[in-house]
């Protein structure tokens, strides 16, 4: 091998190491930095805000915000008169004991050939120890815990009080109270907002979130997600910051779903298959999805062409 082959392996190799001591010296300064109790600049890691049409009637806003916390919030706006619209809650067997088999909101979305997904409501049983030991996985039985039913079949009816999402075979959407049969209905956990002002009591601390809300004439349907549980990127929302959101984009009513490592909020890609939206955390890994109970799915016309 000739001397100036060798200087230049030389300095290659130098490169290389000089490169992987400047990676270890970013990754040990983020952890001290976070360990200190100051976490790195969102901003950094955040994807930047943006605000467009997803579908005829369907725009979606990303918003990164710093304060009081680094938070990524999502937000889908529906307009509920636009044509080509139609919603899905997950089909479930009635009969059964646990009647549905749980999926990933991707999972749901590419099954049941939809354009945008979003986690619903809580669901029984289930446990998260690690990584590798949790339940359910895909395919296995649960029961959402409250009202559910699925164009016109009512497939979980418990006692409890939890708050309900009806919504109507002509795209009436009304909380707790159905307008006619029962068409499509999806429950949640309490109210965030009623009668345009945040719900009392609201308590909680910061974690994935995901909500759907109502503006006062339901023309509008709101569905918005917050990350959590990701230092310097998003470390989640209050309930109490929720119901601001939602009353700052109009809503009259909102209900809170199920959060935490169910959040999750998808669309169709340009493939057919399903593109994430947000960041879930299912198992404390970020990008990974819980596979939940129950859904609720949309179907919209493509966005017109400009």
């Amino acid at each position: 091998m000739s001397l100036s082959m060798k200087r230049k392996r030389i300095v290659l190799l130098a490169a290389l190491v000089g490169f992987a001591c400047l990676l270890g010296s970013l990754v040990l300064a983020g952890a001290a930095w976070v360990w200190l109790g100051a976490p790195l600049p969102g901003a950094l890691l955040q994807p930047d805000p943006t605000s467009r049409t997803l579908y005829q009637g369907v725009t979606y806003q990303r918003q990164a915000r710093q304060s009081p916390r680094p938070m990524l919030v999502h937000i889908v706006t529906i307009d509920l008169r636009q044509k080509g619209i139609s919603f899905l809650v997950t089909p479930g067997d009635p009969q059964a004991e646990l009647p549905l088999e749980a999926r990933t909101t991707s999972q749901f979305l590419e099954e049941f050939d939809l354009q945008l997904a979003v986690n619903g409501d809580g669901f029984t049983p289930w446990h998260a120890a690690n990584p590798l030991d949790y339940y359910p996985r895909a395919g296995d039985r649960v029961a959402p815990i409250g009202l559910a039913a699925s164009r016109g079949v009512l497939y979980s009816r418990p006692g409890g009080q939890e708050p309900v999402l009806y919504i109507s075979r002509t795209n009436q959407a009304r909380f707790n109270t159905p307008s006619g049969k029962i068409y499509n209905a999806i429950s949640g956990n309490l109210m965030l907002v009623e009668r345009g002002k945040a719900s009392p009591s609201l308590s909680g601390e910061p974690q994935p979130r995901t909500a759907i809300g109502l503006d006062r004439f339901g023309k509008r349907l709101f569905i918005i997600v917050v990350d959590g549980r990701q230092p310097a990127y998003s470390e989640g929302a209050t309930l109490a910051e929720m119901a601001e959101i939602f009353i700052k984009l109009g809503a009259y009513t909102a209900m809170n779903l199920d959060g935490g490592g169910s959040s999750a909020l998808v669309m169709q890609g340009a493939n057919g298959g399903a593109s994430q939206l947000n960041s879930p955390i299912h198992s404390s890994i970020p990008g990974r999805e819980r596979p939940v109970g129950n859904h609720l799915g949309i179907y919209a016309r493509p966005a017109l062409k400009e």
